[in-house]
């Protein structure tokens, strides 16, 4: 591996050896605004003038709240230019969770952008932080300084300031499946590390890759794949623009890598089944010529016909998603890893493949088990900590090794399995613990099921509640009980008799961002759906039918 240099130093490189490449492509209202590195590092500089007239000591925390867009990376740059340390927050929170962010991490400044509805979040800004609104996007309200007014006449910051390696770069406030946020502390070397860690496995080319952000920036895995990974390898960076444009956007940009989260290749199945019954796809896909040219239509519709790289993340996906998606010409690169190690775990790439695993170890990386089956980790850019948490910061890294809080297994080739979370085993009145992540991918299998959560303390067996897909909402109850039937049929004579589901519940409301039931990343809060329905688990396992509606 070359010498590491920070994302501010390969920023500076490609703005003085290509100042004429587009960099980033965003689109506004239709039409697509391109960005050079000549044109991004003045933006950057000026607004890095602008911060350090604040006159705030070095290493102030500064806030980052936007959806994707060009100006998130402008912003997050200047933070790193100016010598002050980012602190992202998602576009979606509510006021409280805005407020703790703010108020834990001790930021200064805000940086308010894109939003879907800042009226949501505004009250949670805490007294004395002065919020300054982006261009285009940004909130207009009394009390805001504006991007545009505080940049027109001042004098860009000169000259290329660097950061030591082991300056902190960025705290990263976790979503949060349970309790409060924490702030993962990652430095300059820890992304630095990670991303030509990264680069190099995958073997991405420098200068001709294209990138497609829409994930959230505030994540760690959108970050490193879209904005450093974007610095290091001197790539575009396309954004969409909104939901509605999102199929549009996308196939505007034709990504030649694309990354996305297991629920995102599923809609995409979803949306392929919507034009196409399975039964005739099976048949097309199984004559010759004709298969490639179906799979060449449905790649090309979807915008992803010149992708090298297939690549999901963040939770595991489905092996028999991963091998509907083979079919179809896209192998799909799963990677496991998490904030608190900079997004460098686990892979499972092209060649060196097991469906149903979450892969071997990148170079550098150390994995092993703990005696109670704990996944640890010791790699060079595992976070320095949480964020003003000592004690939680002890828990979580020993003598160098992470400890992940999944559980797992390890077979002889060295390919890791994670077989759900330490502390979301529940157990039954029978005195079993069960595990339900491996539950709830079984169960997935069926297109009708948009999320499960596996539910089932003090009861003699567990349960699955069910949120119904969109294709699903337009069945008859009665074929849809019958298909979810078959479904236990087929899934619980695979599992432990104790870990046999006893029944399906259908729930009437959807787990979202807004009603406090899932992450900004999408994933399940198990406490707070717990909270919602567990009384009424008796009266649910009670009634004799295996698959049953909420009244």
């Amino acid at each position: 591996m070359e010498k590491l240099k920070s994302p501010l130093a390969k920023f500076y490189e490609w703005e003085q050896t290509c100042p004429d490449k587009v960099f980033m492509v965003q689109p506004l209202k239709g039409q697509w605004h391109k960005f050079t590195w000549k044109q991004t590092a003045d933006e950057v500089r000026k607004l890095a003038a602008v911060l350090q007239s604040y006159n705030l000591p070095p290493k102030t925390r500064i806030g980052l709240v936007s959806k994707n867009c060009a100006h998130w990376i402008i912003a997050d740059l200047a933070i790193m230019m100016a010598g002050y340390e980012s602190v992202p927050v998602y576009p979606n929170v509510g006021a409280d969770t805005l407020n703790y962010v703010m108020t834990h991490g001790e930021t200064k400044i805000l940086l308010v952008g894109k939003l879907d509805d800042w009226n949501f979040m505004k009250a949670g800004v805490p007294e004395g932080v002065q919020c300054i609104s982006f261009p285009w996007y940004g909130p207009k309200q009394e009390g805001f300084a504006y991007w545009e007014d505080l940049t027109k006449n001042i004098k860009p910051l000169q000259g290329n300031p660097d950061r030591d390696m082991d300056d902190i770069m960025t705290i990263i406030y976790t979503s949060g499946t349970t309790g409060a946020p924490k702030g993962v502390v990652h430095t300059f070397g820890n992304f630095a590390w990670a991303v030509a860690t990264g680069v190099g496995h995958f073997h991405l080319p420098t200068g001709t890759m294209r990138l497609f952000s829409y994930l959230p920036m505030s994540h760690i895995a959108e970050r490193m794949l879209t904005e450093i990974a974007g610095v290091y390898t001197n790539s575009e960076i396309w954004f969409a623009e909104n939901l509605e444009l999102f199929v549009k956007n996308l196939a505007e940009a034709q990504p030649t890598i694309f990354f996305a989260v297991p629920r995102i290749w599923t809609k995409f199945q979803m949306g392929v089944l919507s034009k196409m019954s399975q039964r005739n796809l099976n048949i097309l896909l199984s004559i010759p010529i004709i298969n490639n040219i179906i799979r060449n239509k449905i790649k090309t519709g979807l915008g992803l016909q010149h992708c090298s790289n297939y690549i999901s993340g963040a939770a595991p996906i489905s092996p028999s998603l991963v091998a509907w998606w083979a079919r179809l010409g896209v192998q799909i690169e799963e990677v496991y890893a998490m904030t608190e190690n900079c997004a460098i775990s686990h892979t499972n790439k092209k060649g060196d493949f097991k469906p149903g695993m979450q892969g071997k170890p990148f170079p550098g990386v150390e994995c092993k088990l703990s005696n109670a089956g704990e996944v640890l980790v010791k790699v060079p850019c595992n976070m320095t900590g949480y964020y003003n948490e000592p004690e939680m910061t002890a828990a979580a890294l020993k003598d160098g090794w992470l400890y992940t809080g999944d559980r797992g297994v390890i077979d002889a080739d060295g390919f890791l399995k994670i077989t759900g979370r330490v502390k979301e085993l529940f157990k039954t009145d029978k005195g079993k613990y069960v595990a339900p992540a491996p539950i709830e991918m079984k169960i997935t299998r069926n297109n009708y099921i948009e999320q499960v959560c596996v539910v089932g303390s003090s009861l003699p067996q567990p349960i699955g509640l069910v949120v119904l897909s969109a294709e699903a909402r337009g069945k008859e109850r009665e074929y849809l009980k019958h298909s979810l039937t078959k479904t236990l049929e087929l899934v619980n004579p695979e599992l432990e008799k104790h870990e046999r589901l006893h029944k399906l519940v259908i729930v009437k409301e959807d787990w979202t961002i807004e009603n406090g039931l899932l992450t900004p990343t999408m994933k399940i809060k198990r406490n707070p759906i717990e909270d919602k329905y567990q009384d009424k688990y008796s009266t649910w396992y009670e009634q004799h039918e295996m698959v049953v509606f909420e009244n």
